[in-house]
C-alpha cells in the first residue's frame, strides 16, 4: 500500500494511493463479507405489519447476538450506565433499534458499494473523491470492528501475538487495515501523513 497522496483540484481533493493485487484482494473479501452480514441481518428483522401502512421500516429490537455484529451496532445507551432508570434502559435500545437500524444498516451497505466500486482490483494507482474517501473510512471502519471483536481487542491490546498463534495473521490486517484508515483520514483532514 501506498501512502495516501492528497490532491487539491478544482473540483476538490482527490485521493490517491495504489494496493497490491492481493491487498485489493483481501480487502474485497472482507468488505463483501461485511456486507453480507448487514444484509443477512436485515433480511431478518421481524416484518412489522404498520411497515406497509406507514412506510416507516422497522428493524430488530434485540440486539445482535455475534460480537461482531454487536460492535457494529452497539447499543444506543450503554447499559452499564449507572442511570436512574435502570430497567428502561433496555426498552430504550429496544425501540430506538427497531426505528435507526435499518437506516444505520443502509449506510453501511452504502459504503461498502462504494468501496467494491472503487477499489482496483488489479492493484493499480487510483483516485478518490472526498465522499468516496468518507465512504472507505466508514467500510474500513466496520471491516476493523469485526476483526477486533475477532481478535478480543480492547483498549489494553494485544498489539503483537507470538508466531505461529492461529489469529497472528487476522492481527496483522488488523493493524495494515488501522494504517490504511488512519492515514486516509489524516488526508480528508488536510494533515500531513507521517
Amino acid at each position: 500500500m501506498l501512502k495516501w497522496k492528497r490532491v487539491e483540484t478544482a473540483d476538490g481533493p482527490r485521493f490517491r494511493s495504489a494496493l497490491a493485487p492481493h491487498e485489493a484482494a483481501l480487502l474485497k473479501n472482507m468488505v463483501t463479507s461485511i456486507a453480507d452480514m448487514l444484509t443477512d441481518r436485515q433480511s431478518s428483522a421481524p416484518t412489522d405489519p404498520l411497515e406497509q401502512i406507514t412506510g416507516i421500516r422497522t428493524g430488530h429490537t434485540r440486539r445482535p447476538e455475534e460480537s461482531s455484529m454487536r460492535r457494529m451496532l452497539p447499543d444506543f445507551v450503554d447499559p452499564d450506565t449507572n442511570t436512574p432508570a435502570q430497567a428502561d434502559v433496555e426498552v430504550v435500545n429496544s425501540a430506538l433499534r427497531s426505528l435507526h437500524e435499518p437506516a444505520i444498516i443502509d449506510a453501511k451497505q452504502a459504503a461498502a458499494q462504494r468501496v467494491l466500486e472503487t477499489l482496483p482490483l488489479d492493484g493499480a494507482e487510483f483516485e478518490l473523491v472526498e465522499d468516496d474517501a468518507a465512504a472507505w473510512i466508514a467500510a474500513i471502519n466496520d471491516v476493523r470492528l469485526t476483526l477486533g471483536a475477532l481478535l478480543e481487542i480492547g483498549p489494553e491490546g494485544p498489539d503483537d501475538l507470538p508466531a505461529g498463534h492461529p489469529k497472528a495473521v487476522h492481527l496483522e490486517v488488523y493493524q495494515w487495515l488501522t494504517v490504511l484508515q488512519e492515514y486516509l483520514v489524516l488526508g480528508l483532514m488536510g494533515k500531513p501523513i507521517r
